[in-house]
């Protein structure tokens, strides 16, 4: 099975860079787009992301360009590195340049916060012809990768020949790829644990120690998995590395968005005043709007995700949250 001759990854974060330097060490053609052409301008200039993954250099390989006709003509691999709530409107903007059939494969993590669609039906809905869509989730952080630390991940296609395919192209000796056939449980998992790993960071910032952040994790693998069963999902999913592999990365990693939003709000701080501050952007805070709103529509229980959205937008203390969690009604522990 050949590789594309053309990637084209949509996007300028820490995730589009390494991704653009893992194919560029396999011999591949990749360009990077994003949406600020000051960033583009700089890093054509330094060869460097110095906004969001300092320290690596981009080789001369590495094609960037701010021309949508430059970034997809020819292209044969479409990346979407773009958050989750900005992916309608970049892929509005693109979509032109997009040629009908194109595979996508995203790695954006959330859910549409207005629709509840997930990334890979974000731009379904918007592409009039789009090729086989995956998703390429799991435990990954970003400057990790940069430094080609052992990381695996899963791509997950209702379509088995690209998954495969993404599993070929991807495949390092430091970078294991899985496939599977469970798109929606995929996304799903990779939107769900930013939450999560919100409330575990809202854990250390109170300093409740590690029995309460062990137990977060497995109560909330339990509601996540609830969810996306009710929805369709396979419930082995989120015992795999794209399930439980990723909540555990993004609950622990002392580098991780949501986890450090978390901390903030725990020590005290307002929701505004850490997002002003953090660089990127934290997709579980959205995400938490829409999984409120799939487990309303799907009447699925899922206590902590609450708790999460009363502090995020109820005024709730993150102190007073943990509280209403422990003094729950008693009953038997179930999981999925």
């Amino acid at each position: 099975m050949s590789q594309p001759a053309k990637t084209c990854i949509i996007g300028d974060g820490a995730m589009a860079t390494v991704l653009a330097l893992l194919l560029e060490s396999k011999g591949m053609d990749v360009t990077l787009w994003g949406v600020f052409p000051d960033h583009l301008a700089e890093l054509i200039q330094t060869r460097e992301n110095r906004r969001y993954l300092p320290g690596y250099r981009l080789p001369d390989r590495i094609h960037v360009t701010p021309s949508e006709q430059r970034a997809l003509g020819g292209a044969e691999l479409i990346v979407n590195a773009v958050p989750t709530q900005f992916i309608r409107s970049v892929w509005q903007r693109i979509a032109p340049h997009v040629a009908a059939g194109t595979p996508i494969a995203s790695i954006a993590k959330g859910v549409e916060t207005d629709t509840t669609l997930r990334p890979t039906q974000i731009i379904a809905d918007v592409l009039d012809s789009p090729g086989p869509l995956a998703a390429i989730s799991g435990p990954s952080v970003a400057d990790e990768l940069a430094r080609c630390l052992p990381a695996t991940v899963c791509a997950a296609s209702e379509h088995a020949a690209f998954a495969e395919k993404l599993q070929q192209t991807f495949t390092t000796h430091w970078f294991r790829v899985y496939t599977n056939n469970d798109l929606l449980g995929t996304e799903l998992a990779g939107a769900t644990k930013n939450v999560i790993a919100l409330a575990a960071g809202i854990l250390d910032g109170l300093q409740a120690g590690n029995n309460a952040k062990s137990a977060l994790l497995s109560r909330g693998l339990a509601e996540i998995t609830r969810l996306g069963s009710a929805m369709g999902a396979s419930t082995e999913t989120f015992f795999g590395v794209a399930g439980v592999g990723d909540l555990a990365t993004t609950c622990f990693s002392p580098t991780g968005r949501n986890r450090t939003c978390g901390e903030q709000l725990g020590r005290g701080r307002k929701l505004d005043t850490v997002l002003n501050e953090m660089p990127g952007v934290v997709e579980g805070v959205p995400t938490t709007k829409a999984v409120v709103e799939l487990a309303k529509k799907f009447n699925v229980e899922m206590p902590i995700t609450q708790t999460v959205h009363k502090v995020l937008f109820e005024g709730l203390d993150p102190l007073e949250g943990i509280s209403q969690l422990m003094n729950r009604e008693p009953k038997p522990e179930t999981i999925g």
